[in-house]
């Protein structure tokens, strides 16, 4: 049987998971509830076109680890009480539309990993929906007579999977739904002219249909679920920022709140990603102006709002966190604050323990989970945010084809004038070149300059210089690439040499096909301060972890507590 140990702050949030439908709350006091939100983006949701019968495979695709319960623990205490799970579920079903016995079953253990640690769960259908060309649900009404026993099949087997447990898990209908011509913003915008009034028509009379045989399929399924929270979401998951063309708040007045046979238990969503570049005033006043047009526009329907994702427009690419990070920072500020003023709840996308924080429960931006935890509770909230940076690591990848390649560095583009080389250190390499270093260029009709520097040598430290005849003014991306297919190699970092040989270490990521584990580097095996009596001028965490920069807390050094203040 599982066991979890969990804090004291969030055993006390802990309910089971079975509750009587009776006591189940209502939609807007779940969202006032929950409080702060959270993806566990690239995860379960994680696909490429085809079919995964292998659970960790597809869950690992997109380069994030295996989701482990520590990771929800962590959100928990650092303030989070929500977190929305995406799922994709084309991977996992056969040509009758049954979902993989397996593939449930992970799901089901997630959920799991998130309600009993006492936050709530938002579980969807998220892939299977947007602009790939795999999507198979379209906002079209001849796509909906075509996929509609299907995805009601689908939502009939996610609702009786979890019949019977309580109001802290909540459905969400479909993700971000696009028409036939895979329009943002609002339908039909991609179409010549960017307006087709019967494609927009068609889509908007799909999202209802879908909306409502969601809640029809869920209702009638039984247990719990005839009370149970259910969330919908606007065309594209628009949320209608903006005012430069007069379309863009048709996702809120087209979207119908579903007729349901209970009342009070029906949410609307959207999704904002705010551009911080032109300006934080005008980021902040087309924010006020957003959150006006939700309450106008779907609250005002009868149902409360939740912004399901949100960042800055550049939060997956990770350019305002390394180019405008203190703009960013006031802005999140602004933004949980405005919503909490507003009865809304938000999700933040993904970031915040990206990659191979993930694996170890910590964030790898600890900054901004603390920006937001303390705009919703206060500024003198007292959470915790493990930093990644506190641990010393080293990172096995793993290749498991040809030409597989880690990302050493991805990002805004480097100037050649101002990074004159990358530094790679490795604890192990398999061979001789067995790997290269790949650094792309400038981009030039829409391909990349390429340098390819082979690692002839089984030395453990290389060096690359840049050599601005083969990439061209400028470094996109720098990549370890496996030149022999399947192989291994654990690496300790990656070190971009400025002109001026300064050093900047930079976050490894997986670019594709391969895979990446996180490890606390030298793990040794104190416990208490009666361990490792020998002098060892080191400090450590209480769990044994070798530190480098310790924060306010308490320590182990030389064998003994050590309180940095």
């Amino acid at each position: 049987m599982r066991k979890l140990l969990l804090s004291a702050a969030c055993l006390l949030m802990l309910t089971g998971a079975k509750a009587l439908a009776a006591d189940f709350e209502t939609a807007k006091d779940a969202v006032k509830n929950m409080g702060l939100g959270w993806n566990l983006g690239n995860t379960l949701d994680a696909n490429d076109g085809t079919r995964k019968p292998d659970v960790v495979a597809s869950e690992t695709c997109w380069g994030q680890p295996v989701t482990k319960p520590e990771l929800m623990l962590l959100m928990c205490d650092a303030g989070f009480g929500a977190i929305r799970v995406p799922v994709t579920w084309y991977p996992h079903m056969n040509e009758a539309g049954t979902v993989d016995e397996a593939w449930m079953k992970r799901v089901h253990e997630v959920v799991d990993y998130v309600l009993d640690t006492g936050l709530y769960c938002i579980l969807n259908v998220h892939h299977d929906t947007g602009a790939a060309d795999h999507a198979w649900l379209i906002a079209d009404e001849d796509n909906y007579a075509k996929t509609k026993d299907r995805y009601e099949g689908l939502w009939k087997q996610i609702a009786e999977e979890f019949k019977d447990y309580g109001d802290k898990l909540l459905f969400e209908a479909y993700n971000e739904m696009l028409d036939s011509k895979r329009s943002w913003c609002f339908a039909s915008f991609a179409a010549q002219g960017q307006w087709d009034a019967a494609i927009a028509k068609s889509a908007y009379a799909a999202i209802n249909s879908y909306a409502q045989s969601f809640v029809d399929v869920v209702r009638t399924s039984g247990g719990n679920n005839a009370n149970r929270n259910l969330i919908v979401n606007t065309y594209a998951a628009a949320c209608g920022s903006g005012n430069w063309n007069s379309h863009l708040k048709d996702p809120l007045t087209e979207l119908n709140l579903p007729t349901d046979i209970t009342e009070n238990h029906l949410i609307f969503e959207v999704h904002n990603y705010p551009t911080i570049e032109n300006g934080l005033d005008n980021a902040k006043k087309e924010l006020d102006a957003t959150m006006e047009s939700l309450k106008t526009h779907l609250v005002a329907k009868g149902a409360p709002v939740i912004i399901g994702e949100w960042g800055t427009s550049n939060v997956d690419n990770g350019g305002d966190y390394a180019n405008r990070r203190a703009d960013m920072i006031e802005f999140l500020d602004y933004f949980v604050k405005k919503a909490k003023e507003n009865d809304m709840t938000t999700f933040y996308w993904m970031g915040l323990s990206d990659g191979a924080a993930r694996s170890l429960a910590v964030f790898n931006q600890a900054d901004l989970a603390e920006t937001i935890a303390k705009a919703y509770h206060g500024s003198n909230y007292q959470g915790k945010w493990p930093s990644i940076d506190d641990l010393e690591l080293e990172y096995i990848v793993k290749y498991t084809g040809d030409w597989q390649e880690l990302n050493l560095y991805s990002g805004a583009a480097l100037k050649v004038s101002e990074y004159k080389a990358i530094r790679l250190e490795l604890a192990e390499m398999p061979a001789a070149n067995a790997l290269q270093i790949k650094v792309y260029g400038d981009v030039v009709n829409n391909s990349a300059k390429e340098g390819y520097y082979p690692l002839e040598k089984e030395g453990l430290n290389t060096t690359v210089t840049f050599n601005s005849s083969q990439t061209g003014e400028t470094i996109t991306r720098i990549t370890l690439q496996t030149a022999v297919g399947a192989t291994e190699a654990k690496v300790s970092r990656a070190v971009l040499i400025k002109s001026d040989n300064t050093e900047e270490e930079t976050e490894l990521s997986v670019f594709w096909g391969c895979t990446l584990e996180s490890q606390v580097k030298q793990p040794t095996t104190i416990n208490t301060p009666k361990i490792a009596a020998t002098a060892d001028d080191n400090i450590y965490n209480l769990a044994g972890q070798r530190i480098t920069s310790p924060r306010k807390g308490i320590y182990i050094r030389n064998g003994k507590k050590y309180a940095v203040k």
